[in-house]
């Protein structure tokens, strides 16, 4: 309870530890590569003061020494280039030998050198004898990117943390409304049966039968809808059954309650096909995609519903002659939350398209669609064996 009241504040409390972190990190790196540049500086100096000490000898016929010698040749690492007064490549050290006889890439090479620190000068008795142009060790060169190691992996550790919280507020989500559900169907369950009740009672008082019949639709209706919302949240049944039925049950009932200014059509082949359907869930589906033509018409056109088998395939198309659907939000119609409907929470479509693909393993898609012409949805099932 205590975590939960002050989560919010944890949570802030952890990301500015990190940031400080990640920030000491950086700066104790950057100290850590400037204290190495100040070596391998100091190294190269030590270079042009044996590279004096040489010069010294040449000039004075002074003997000091193999120590001089010494300096110049431990440098294994470092690439260097010794340039005299007139510019002319004197010696150097650590770059590829097959390379160095190309004046052109010496050239490249100063400019670079240049750029990553600047030239030392070996003068004797005042005077220039030579430039010394050195560069950045591998080890440095290596080192210079750790910083930028180290922010991909923060920032891929943040990303995991982001994508954990995330997916936990949207179980979250997913539970409070499966609760909803659960309850909204509970809630109905009591009314429900009051209402049998009173068609029982209709019965007996010698209603018209055919407001009977239709009353009894509807109540089946109400509790084929309290079926549904109970099963949210949980892994629903399937069973075998025919799906021409199922879809002419579901088909035949919107039908008589919707505008007459709709044409209804509805082609299926002769026989049964079997099919792994949970009923409800099933004529949820029909109905969402039924409803949705219904609107995308506003109310007034023709709307065909078909059903086709191939080998061990079988689908089954809605198609309506209203407004249509832009080809880039062929899949974006799915999401939850997407509607075009002043009202409406988008929910049906991608409802759908989990009852489809979730429970049932199949496929569902916009198969073609025209602006102001008309949708074709398509449903694909497997056929039970």
């Amino acid at each position: 309870m205590i975590f939960t009241e002050y989560r919010n504040t944890f949570r802030w409390v952890m990301i500015t530890a990190s940031f400080i972190m990640v920030s000491l990190i950086l700066w104790k790196t950057y100290e850590f590569f400037q204290h190495f540049k100040e070596e391998e500086r100091a190294k190269m100096e030590n270079w042009s003061f044996a590279q004096t000490d040489l010069l010294k000898t040449d000039n004075l016929n002074v003997d000091i020494g193999n120590l001089p010698l010494k300096v110049i040749t431990s440098n294994k690492t470092t690439p260097m280039i010794l340039v005299d007064i007139n510019g002319n490549l004197s010696s150097y050290n650590n770059i590829d030998e097959t390379k160095a006889t190309d004046s052109l890439y010496i050239q490249k090479l100063i400019s670079k050198f240049e750029k990553e620190n600047n030239p030392i000068e070996v003068i004797l008795d005042g005077k220039l004898y030579n430039t010394i142009y050195y560069g950045n060790s591998p080890l440095i060169n290596k080192l210079k990117y750790y910083p930028l190691a180290l922010i991909l992996i923060i920032v891929l550790f943040g990303a995991v943390i982001f994508f954990f919280y995330s997916s936990n507020k949207n179980a979250t989500q997913n539970k409070l409304w499966s609760g909803m559900a659960k309850e909204t169907a509970h809630q109905i369950g009591t009314p429900l049966s009051s209402l049998i009740g009173w068609t029982e009672i209709l019965k007996s008082e010698n209603v018209n039968p055919e407001y009977i019949v239709e009353i009894e639709k509807d109540v089946d209706r109400l509790q084929t809808i309290t079926e549904r919302f109970s099963k949210i949240g949980s892994i629903p049944v399937l069973e075998v059954a025919d799906i021409i039925k199922e879809t002419i049950n579901s088909y035949d009932y919107l039908k008589s309650r919707s505008s007459k200014l709709v044409d209804f059509e509805i082609i299926t082949p002769s026989g049964d096909i079997p099919v792994k359907l949970n009923k409800q869930l099933y004529s949820w589906v029909i109905e969402n995609l039924v409803k949705n033509a219904i609107d995308a018409m506003k109310g007034r056109g023709k709307l065909t519903l078909e059903i086709s088998q191939l080998e061990n395939n079988v689908k089954v198309s809605v198609t309506d002659t209203g407004k249509g659907i832009q080809k880039n939000q062929f899949k974006k119609i799915f999401e939850p939350g997407y509607t075009t409907k002043k009202r409406g929470w988008g929910l049906g479509l991608s409802l759908t398209k989990r009852i489809i693909e979730d429970f049932h393993d199949g496929k569902i898609k916009v198969l073609r669609s025209e602006i102001n012409k008309g949708t074709t949805i398509q449903i694909a099932l497997s056929r039970a064996v």
